[in-house]
């Protein structure tokens, strides 16, 4: 008998520890960017993902680690194949290096990855 409570007490602890799960932390909203859907500018959603509290404009300046990601610079340095591929865009080096799954030490947000993975499929253009 004393075995059988100890055993109720144990499957009661499991089922009060394993019952609930908690997300303390709220997942990111993930924009569905469709390729053909609204355009993706360049100049008012890109740029921006470099530019603001030199997220990568700290490094990707004039004179720094190439490529150049300040304002009036960073559509030419970036519109190469080394940087882009409009063919298969999940490859370009400008999405995939900074991706939040790598391992590099400046990485877009999942929304930021998520524009800038659009932006290439829509054709990468300077607007």
């Amino acid at each position: 008998m004393k075995i059988l409570k100890i055993l109720f007490g144990l499957v009661m602890l499991m089922f009060l520890f394993g019952a609930c799960k908690y997300d303390f932390i709220v997942p990111e909203e993930i924009p569905v960017v469709d390729p053909d859907g609204s355009e993706i500018s360049f100049s008012t959603d890109i740029l921006p993902i470099f530019n603001n509290g030199n997220n990568c404009t700290a490094c990707h300046k004039t004179g720094g680690q190439a490529p150049d990601l300040t304002s009036g610079r960073a559509y030419n340095a970036l519109n190469s194949a080394r940087y882009i591929n409009t063919t298969t865009p999940e490859d370009s080096r400008i999405y995939s290096v900074p991706d939040p799954g790598s391992s590099h030490y400046k990485k877009y947000t999942a929304a930021q990855a998520a524009l800038v993975l659009g932006w290439i499929s829509q054709g990468a253009k300077n607007n």
